[in-house]
């Protein structure tokens, strides 16, 4: 008895053991990826980092003979499954990363596609230099920033698809092609802002602009006089180069308040030296709790904005460069939790339709009162149809929603009908939204909102019959 009993507790941990073995190899070659938002985790067949041209020629030439599919990763910050795909082999950008060339004269840098603009801007402030396009953080590569062809603070240029000059494509053939507005033209407009599914970018080569010193104008204001504040004395004043607004989400003011930055043209460019240093990202310990409080309170939400209200009034005549403008602190905003998250909606509503657009919102959110949203950023874009996929049919206001959810299915498909709600006001008001997050959307508002999108998978389907770049995106909306 007590052999038989030795013997079948060696089998039953061999039996464990195996499974425990097998567990491991599984995940080791079927790791699990995911965005930063930690509501897509995905079994992805590999992940490789990419170093160099022909390594990544080399990654792609092998999935083509072993028929599999590829996705690209960056910072993967797009929340949407741009960088996913169940079972597919995705190339990871961030170590391909090298600053390739910078010609001064002509104000031109040629970088590799996994350079951060943090990377770009660090090389090219000795030089009296600054990027004219990126977002508000510098913490994004180059080739996700093409991809959803970004814009920024910069109101005199708007769109990133206009500073690039070319770039060299990888494309599902595994060959390498040079890319500009004169060679191979017609993939320029669909492979910026197109989401990974033309190719891998590799170099990039961007049309900067001088860096200059700028100063510090704050102001508040009602939401109803916004648009024809920012038409007379925002647009319409050269000094004014960059811009951004607030409105308040706090209760007690909610989507009523606002406030203003512009940054204008110091007089004295002389003293840009002084301020010229890069600033760090500090975490700031009262707004991070703030901002912890605004999650979870009504009461920390109005205190928040109370206190960014005072901020603004201490950076009025404030003095800073183009470079330190365009990088903007987030450590506060860092946020962790095991069952919530934070993640972003973008709406472009045409500049005239700002105060009807906001009424209607309010009407919509008042309702939801689960509804956890935390911030409301507002920029300006001017009316681009440079991509296929342009977002900026018009020239625009573009706001961008910070929303705490939770992660439970029934919290996401919360989510999901308050977002599908929104985007019928702003589809109302003929205005568009931005494709990198969730796809909380509806094919049918992704197809009335981007009346081009049909042409662009088709061109898609054109470039790479064998669909061999996909992601979770092109799934839900493209297939």
């Amino acid at each position: 008895m007590k052999r038989k009993h030795i013997f079948l507790i060696i089998v039953v941990y061999g039996i464990i053991l195996g499974a425990s073995i097998y567990s491991y190899k599984n995940r080791i070659s079927h790791p699990v990826a995911e965005d930063k938002g930690h509501l897509l985790p995905i079994s992805m067949k590999s992940i490789q980092s990419a170093y160099g041209d022909k390594e990544i020629q080399k990654i792609v030439k092998k999935a083509i003979k072993t028929n599999d599919k590829l996705s690209i990763a960056g910072m993967s910050h797009s929340q949407g499954g741009q960088t996913l795909y169940p079972n597919a082999i995705m190339i990871d950008m961030k170590q391909y990363n090298k600053i390739i060339n910078l010609d001064k004269k002509n104000k031109t840098i040629t970088v590799q596609s996994g350079a951060t603009w943090d990377d770009i801007q660090r090389y090219i402030n000795p030089f009296g230099l600054s990027i004219k396009v990126m977002q508000s953080q510098n913490i994004f590569t180059v080739g996700g920033s093409l991809s959803v062809n970004v814009h920024g603070r910069d109101i005199r240029n708007d769109a990133l698809i206009d500073t690039i000059q070319s770039f060299h494509l990888l494309n599902p053939k595994g060959e390498i092609v040079n890319v500009s507005r004169t060679e191979n033209a017609e993939l320029f407009p669909y492979v910026i802002g197109g989401y990974g599914l033309f190719g891998v970018i590799l170099d990039v080569t961007i049309q900067l602009t001088d860096d200059e010193l700028y100063v510090t104008k704050t102001k508040s204001l009602n939401y109803q006089n916004y648009s024809t504040y920012f038409e007379e004395k925002v647009k319409n004043n050269e000094k004014v180069k960059m811009h951004l607004a607030r409105i308040s989400v706090a209760p007690k003011t909610f989507l009523r308040e606002m406030y203003v930055t512009n940054y204008e043209i110091a007089s004295n460019q002389e003293e840009m030296n002084d301020y010229s240093k890069l600033k760090r990202d500090n975490i700031v310990a009262v707004p991070k709790a703030l901002l912890g409080m605004s999650r979870y309170s009504n009461w920390g939400k109005d205190a928040f904005w109370e206190l960014q209200k005072k901020y603004m009034k201490t950076i009025n005549n404030k003095l800073e460069t183009r470079n330190n403008v365009m990088r903007s602190e987030t450590a506060f905003m860092d946020y962790d939790s095991g069952t919530r998250t934070e993640v972003l909606q973008e709406y472009f509503v045409p500049v005239g339709e700002f105060a009807s657009y906001i009424d209607d919102l309010r009407a919509v959110l008042n309702k939801e009162k689960d509804f956890n949203l935390l911030n409301i950023t507002i920029r300006y874009v001017s009316k681009n149809d440079h991509a296929v996929m342009s977002y900026s049919k018009d020239n625009m206001f573009a706001l961008v929603l910070l929303i705490n959810q939770g992660r439970s299915k029934q919290d996401i498909k919360s989510t999901e009908k308050v977002v599908q709600k929104m985007i019928d006001v702003t589809l109302a008001h003929q205005g568009s939204y931005y494709l990198p997050y969730y796809s909380y959307p509806t094919k049918e508002q992704l197809y009335q909102a981007y009346p081009h999108a049909a042409e662009f998978f088709d061109m898609k389907r054109k470039y790479d019959p064998e669909e061999r770049f996909v992601n979770l995106f092109y799934k839900e909306y493209g297939k």
